[in-house]
C-alpha cells in the first residue's frame, strides 16, 4: 500500500477532498510517497490550525520564545545565512538557455538530482501541507500556491508573510492554475539546523510551475512563495502581458496636502527598499514583491503579493528607522533570525545599543572574540540577520493593503547601491527612459548574497536573479506594458549611497525628501532642470522641503555635491552597460537609442567644458 494511503486519512483527507481538485490530491500523494514523512497534517485557513503551526515550531525547537510577548528567535545554520545563488537553478529543456548570471540545468537531470535528495528527506518528520494566496484573496491579480514542508519555522514564517489560501483553492473549481513548492530542511543537528549543506539545492521548474528546495532553512532559499515564486510569476507574466516585479508598493502623503500617491519601487537586496516603504509619514502596501496589471481604464494597478515583511534588521535603529524599530521592540507576533540573544533579549548590528559580551547566536554559544574553524572572528549578529512580521500590525499599514483591486500606480522608483555616479533622485524623460533607468541599476554587493562584498553588479529592475526569460524579452514586456497605459507612471532613479571623500553625502532619513519631491513632480508641484541624465530638482525646492519636513538647513554646497552631473562617471557607467548588454540577444532598440543619445550628449559636454562634473545650474 502506498505511504500516502496510510497517512492520508481522517481529517486531513477530508480537507483535501473538500477542495474538489484532483490535481491537488494527486500532488499531495506524490510528494508524500517521495519524501516519506511519518505524519501528514493539512492546514486550512482556520486560525486554530495556523496557531498549531506556531506552537509546533516552539515545541520542536525550531523557534524559541523571547522575553517580549509574541517574539521568537530562529537560527539558521552557520553556513546557511543567505541566498545560495550557485545552487539555485532554473530547469530548462535541452537546448534552451537564459540570460547572463542565471544558473540553469538541463531539466531532466536537475529533476533526477533534487528528487533524489528529497527521496526520504522527511523520514521521522511531520509534513505540513499548506495553501496560500499570492496576492489579496478574491483578486484577479492573485495566484494560488500549494506548499509542502517539514520545517515548522518555514511554515510559521509563511503565515506571517502570506494570506491563507485554502478557500482560494476552492475557487479554482478543480483547475490546475497554481504553483507548487516542495521543501525539506533535510537532516538536522542538535540545534535544528540543516546538516547536509553541501547538498543544498533550490531548483525552479517553470514548465511545471514547481519549486524544489532541500537541505536548507534560510528563508530566501526555503520559502518557496518568496523569490522562488517570483521566478515562476516572471515567466507567467511575460507570457500574459503583465509584470511580476521585485518591488515595494507605498502610499506617499505630502505634508499639508489632502492626497495619497502610490508608488512602486525596485531596489536590490539591502539597498533601501524596506526602509523606503517604511518612511515616517507614508503608508506601506508592501516592501518586496508586486504584481502589476492594467485596469482596462488606462491605469497601472499593483498589489503586494505578500502580507508581511522579511526584512534585514542590520542598522534598524530609532533614529534612522523609527517605525520599524518601534515594531521590533513592542509585543506582537514576530520572528527574529540570526541575531544575538542574551537573557531573552535580541541584539543586532546598528541598533543603537551596545551588545553584551556573550550570548547565543547563529554559531551557538557566542562570546566576544569567538572565531570559526577558519580563524575568522564571528560577529555577534549576522549582517544578513532578519525579522519577519505582518504588515497589518504596523501603524503605517495602508488601508488598501488588502484591496483586491490593488492601488493605482502613479510613480516608479528604481534604486541601487552606488557610491560615485547617480544623483540622489532624478526623473526620467519618458517611460522608455525609465525602463532604461531600471535596466541599468547597479549595486555594490552586500551580505544578503553569499560571496564577496563591495563588488559592483548589474541588476536590471533589481530583478536579474529572478528573470527566467531572456532579458530582451523581459525589457520589451516592460516597454509594451507602459505604452498601453493612458496614465503612464512617472519613473525616478534614486541613490541613497552616494559618497564624497569617503563619506555618504546624505543622512538616511533624507530619502523622505527625495520621495516627496518625486510625488510633487507627479502632480506638477515642482519645476525641474532638464539634463542629459533626466530631470533634476531645483535647489530652492529641496531647500524648502528640508526646512519644512526636518527643520533643517540644506546648503547650496550640499546640493552641488549631490546633484552635479558627473560626466566622467556617467560615461564610465555607459561603457559598462554597453559591455554588459551587447551580448544579450533581442535587446529592445529603445535601450540602445537612449544609451547612444546619452553618451553623445555627455561627450559633447565633456569636450565643451573640459570638466569632470557640472553643477545643475549649468543646464538652466
Amino acid at each position: 500500500m502506498p505511504l500516502s494511503d496510510v497517512l492520508l486519512r481522517g481529517d486531513s483527507l477530508r480537507k483535501l477532498v473538500n477542495l474538489r481538485n484532483p490535481h491537488v490530491l494527486k500532488q499531495v500523494r506524490e510528494f508524500i510517497n517521495l519524501c516519506k514523512p511519518s505524519k501528514v497534517t493539512v492546514i486550512t485557513d482556520d486560525p486554530e490550525e495556523i496557531a498549531y503551526v506556531r506552537q509546533l515550531a516552539i515545541d520542536l525547537g525550531e523557534e524559541h520564545p523571547l522575553k517580549m510577548d509574541g517574539h521568537t528567535i530562529h537560527f539558521d545554520g552557520y553556513d546557511d545565512q543567505a541566498r545560495d545563488k550557485p545552487h539555485t537553478a532554473v530547469l530548462l529543456p535541452a537546448g534552451q538557455s537564459l540570460s547572463r548570471g542565471i544558473v540553469s540545468l538541463e531539466r531532466e537531470e536537475g529533476l533526477r538530482e533534487v528528487r533524489g535528495f528529497l527521496d526520504g528527506a522527511m523520514k521521522g518528520k511531520e509534513m505540513l501541507v499548506r495553501f496560500f494566496s499570492l496576492g489579496p484573496t478574491g483578486s484577479r491579480f492573485s495566484l494560488c500556491a500549494l506548499q509542502f514542508t517539514d520545517s515548522t519555522y518555514v511554515a510559521h514564517s509563511e503565515d506571517l508573510l502570506y494570506r491563507s489560501g485554502y478557500e482560494e483553492f476552492k475557487r479554482l473549481g478543480g483547475g490546475r492554475e497554481f504553483f507548487t513548492f516542495i521543501h525539506s530542511a533535510g537532516a538536522l543537528d542538535e540545534r535544528n539546523c540543516s546538516v547536509d549543506i553541501e547538498k543544498r539545492r533550490i531548483y525552479i521548474d517553470f514548465l511545471d510551475g514547481k519549486v524544489y528546495s532541500v537541505n536548507n532553512q534560510y528563508a530566501g532559499n526555503s520559502l518557496g512563495l518568496k523569490k522562488l515564486a517570483l521566478r515562476l510569476a516572471v515567466y507567467k507574466a511575460n507570457h500574459e502581458d503583465w509584470l511580476a516585479e521585485h518591488m515595494l508598493v507605498m502610499g506617499v502623503h505630502p505634508p499639508g496636502k489632502d492626497r495619497v500617491t502610490y508608488f512602486t519601487g525596485a531596489y536590490p537586496s539591502a539597498c533601501g527598499k524596506t526602509s523606503t516603504a517604511m518612511i515616517p509619514g507614508q503608508t506601506i502596501v508592501g516592501d518586496d514583491i508586486a504584481y502589476l496589471r492594467s485596469d482596462g481604464k488606462g491605469n497601472a494597478r499593483a498589489v503586494n503579493i505578500e502580507s508581511g515583511i522579511f526584512g534585514i534588521i542590520k542598522d534598524v535603529n530609532p533614529g534612522d528607522d523609527p517605525l520599524i524599530y518601534q515594531a521590533l521592540t513592542s509585543p506582537r507576533e514576530l520572528i527574529f533570525s540570526n541575531v544575538l540573544i542574551e537573557d531573552g533579549v535580541p541584539y543586532w548590528q546598528g541598533m543603537g545599543r551596545d551588545p553584551p559580551g556573550n550570548g547565543v547566536n547563529y554559531s551557538g554559544d557566542w562570546w566576544k572574540g569567538k572565531t570559526d574553524d577558519s580563524g575568522k572572528e564571528i560577529i555577534f549578529s549576522h549582517s544578513n540577520a532578519r525579522y519577519t512580521m505582518r504588515i497589518s500590525e504596523l501603524e503605517n499599514a495602508d488601508p488598501k493593503a488588502h484591496d483586491p483591486e490593488g492601488v493605482i500606480v502613479q510613480g516608479v522608483f528604481y534604486g541601487g547601491r552606488d557610491s560615485d555616479t547617480n544623483v540622489p533622485v532624478c526623473e526620467a524623460a519618458s517611460w522608455e527612459h525609465g525602463v532604461y533607468f531600471g535596466a541599468t541599476i547597479e549595486s555594490e554587493t552586500t551580505s544578503a548574497t553569499l560571496g564577496q562584498e563591495g563588488v559592483r553588479k548589474s541588476s536590471p529592475m533589481a530583478n536579474m536573479d529572478f528573470i527566467v526569460v531572456p532579458l530582451g524579452t523581459y525589457l520589451e514586456n516592460h516597454l509594451r506594458f507602459g505604452r498601453k497605459l493612458r496614465n503612464c507612471p512617472k519613473v525616478f532613479a534614486t541613490n541613497y549611497f552616494l559618497k564624497h571623500e569617503g563619506k555618504y553625502t546624505n543622512a538616511i532619513p533624507d530619502k523622505k525628501i527625495w520621495v516627496l519631491w518625486a510625488e510633487g513632480r507627479v502632480h506638477g508641484d515642482y519645476d525641474a532642470i532638464k539634463t542629459p541624465i533626466g530631470f533634476l530638482p531645483k535647489y530652492r525646492d529641496l531647500k524648502e522641503l528640508f526646512q519644512s519636513v526636518f527643520d533643517k538647513d540644506y546648503s547650496l554646497e550640499d546640493y552641488h555635491t549631490q546633484f552635479s552631473v558627473r560626466l566622467d562617471k556617467y560615461l564610465e557607467k555607459i561603457a559598462r552597460m554597453e559591455e554588459i548588454f551587447k551580448p544579450e540577444p533581442g535587446m529592445p532598440k529603445e535601450f540602445w537609442e537612449i544609451l547612444g543619445q546619452l553618451r553623445a550628449e555627455l561627450e559633447v559636454l565633456k569636450a565643451e567644458t573640459g570638466k569632470e562634473a557640472l553643477a545643475p545650474e549649468y543646464f538652466l
